[in-house]
């Protein structure tokens, strides 16, 4: 058997009451809070990158093609572009394209019960992949769509429906203004849904129509739209394609990253890395400073027990290693502690979503986990090992200790 692990282990598992097991039990507690707390970021940074980008994406898809037009808002009306067969097998050609839909906007401004607001319609068609925005569709269903006309139907979001008192299935006036001449003309339009998405740049500015519409209203050709959105099968391609595309593209067309286009959202979500770091940082240094502090104050009180050690005849490497054993113990069971804690309160969020959040700062209501497992060992795993490293320091001054001295230490 290993003699160092052995004397390891009855220390280790000695149930006499002392001064050093109080600082044990404050170690092991602070080692697990610190694993836990890192699980925890890890989770919660995933599950609000994760959420809020698919719900930029599912509006928008991940890369925009529209005309080329440097000094136009990134969210305004677009210029028509005729559709082009060519062009859309370029699109659909490009590695990981999963699907390619035509869009357009138009300003309007939305009347009932005399109040007004102004929007930008959001125009799709009937292959739209309305699947991706159901989730958002807080009451009422998806458009239907005319064959030989336009759909007079209309899905507004919550915070529209609540400022104009708009109820599912009420009738609205929806006013357009022609940029070219300033005339005005309007449609009455059913509401069939109402959605939801919790970002306000999209709740308080679209509704969703058909695309036909607009192009009656703007006189454009049946082959005219205002531009595409395509969907990715990994969102991490996402300004790999968009460069691809640019320089394959004909000089009038442009392809912009969504991330371009919604760059304070993405910024946002960024600046949730940096803060995970810094409580990496901070939870990996209270771990240390704890179970150093913890060593140190075990090998003090075990003076007289390293100087009899040393009088037997045992080498500075052999208790070195006793104590490198016990401290390992001490930090396998706080990892194990803040595994079993920070795994636990991501489940019970993910199923009872007892942490909620304000909306409108975080676009979300609900605080969303995402738990991915090679992070949460890489977490384990790391701590494990810089805590290993870091004892090692405390576990020298057993070879400052005199045996003579040490065994008349009280």
């Amino acid at each position: 058997m290993n003699l160092a692990f052995d004397i390891a282990r009855r220390i280790a598992f000695n149930r006499q009451r002392s001064f050093s097991r109080f600082i044990i039990r404050l170690s092991v507690a602070a080692t697990a809070l610190s694993v836990m707390a890192m699980i925890l970021t890890l989770a919660f940074v995933n599950g609000f990158q994760q959420t809020v980008s698919e719900k930029v994406f599912s509006f928008w898809g991940h890369v925009r093609v529209q005309k080329y037009e440097p000094s136009r808002s990134l969210v305004a009306e677009e210029t028509a572009l005729t559709k082009n067969d060519t062009i859309e097998a370029l699109l659909r050609s490009q590695p990981g394209v999963q699907k390619v839909q035509s869009f357009a906007t138009k300003s309007a401004v939305l009347e009932k019960n005399k109040e007004i607001e102004n929007v930008l319609l959001k125009g799709v068609e009937k292959d739209y992949d309305s699947m991706r925005l159901k989730p958002y569709l807080a009451e009422g269903r998806w458009l239907h769509f005319e064959d030989s006309s336009y759909s007079k139907e209309i899905i507004v979001s919550r915070p529209l429906a609540t400022e104009l008192l708009i109820n599912l299935g009420d009738t609205i006036t929806v006013y357009f203004i022609s940029g070219d001449d300033g005339a005005k003309t309007y449609r009455k339009l059913k509401v069939v849904g109402i959605y939801k998405t919790g970002i306000e740049e999209y709740d308080k500015l679209f509704v969703i129509g058909d695309l036909a519409l607009i192009r009656r209203i703007n006189n454009w050709a049946p082959d005219q739209t205002g531009g595409y959105e395509i969907f990715l099968s990994d969102y991490k391609k996402i300004d790999t394609t968009s460069t691809l595309l640019a320089d394959a593209l004909p000089y009038e067309w442009n392809a912009r990253s969504i991330r371009k286009v919604y760059p304070n959202i993405f910024d946002w979500l960024n600046i949730q890395d940096m803060n995970r770091d810094v409580i990496f940082i901070v939870m990996a240094i209270v771990a240390i400073i704890n179970l150093v502090t913890c060593l140190l104050i075990l090998i003090l009180e075990r003076t007289r027990m390293v100087g009899v050690l040393k009088a037997l005849g045992a080498n500075d490497g052999l208790i070195q290693k006793i104590f490198l054993y016990h401290a390992t113990v001490i930090t396998t069971l706080g990892i194990g502690i803040g595994f079993v804690l920070g795994i636990g309160i991501c489940i019970l969020q993910s199923k009872y979503g007892f942490i909620r959040l304000d909306e409108t700062s975080y676009y979300v209501a609900v605080a969303p986990v995402k738990i991915i497992w090679w992070q949460v060992a890489a977490v384990c795993l790391s701590t494990a090992l810089v805590c290993f490293l870091a004892l090692i320091i405390p576990t020298l001054l057993v070879r400052r200790i005199n045996p003579v001295k040490a065994i008349q230490f009280r």
